[in-house]
């Protein structure tokens, strides 16, 4: 069963028969590549202009415009360990420097959290003779827990 919603099928299967990359999307709604795929992945708010402007560039229906307005339900991956490879990834970094990040934060910062909110994330290329590198750099405001 697909986690997708049938807006993001849509969205996803017009983007890939428009043989559009999110770097070009990115240059169109002048956002981020990785806000864009999160919007199109239904985690993600799109302004009105915004909507329409990719609904046209994916030669898809104006009215579904409306759908990319409403603020969605965020997170919403199953609570299992995901089995997806690259995904998994992700999940197996955290299991094992999740609690030294953690730590090395807090030493720099003190007792709080780093915002997902505000936040911005960079996936780059970066090129290497022994095989190239993902390189991803996350970017969130330091939230500190409030005393009383």
């Amino acid at each position: 069963m697909s986690p997708l919603t049938p807006l993001s099928q849509t969205l996803l299967s017009a983007k890939r028969r428009k043989g559009v990359s999110f770097a070009e999307l990115e240059s169109l709604l002048q956002r981020d590549e990785v806000w864009i795929a999160s919007l199109l992945y239904g985690q993600a708010t799109a302004s009105p202009e915004e909507a329409q402007i990719l609904l046209a560039c994916l030669d898809l229906d104006p009215s579904l415009a409306s759908e990319l307005t409403i603020p969605p339900v965020k997170g919403c991956l199953d609570p299992e360990v995901p089995t997806d490879p690259l995904i998994y990834r992700f999940y197996e970094i955290m299991q094992v420097y999740g609690l030294p990040l953690k730590d090395v934060i807090q030493e720099k910062f003190g007792d709080g959290i780093m915002s997902a909110i505000d936040f911005t994330m960079e996936v780059d290329k970066v090129e290497d003779p022994g095989g190239n590198r993902v390189k991803v750099t996350m970017c969130g405001k330091f939230l500190p827990y409030k005393k009383w």
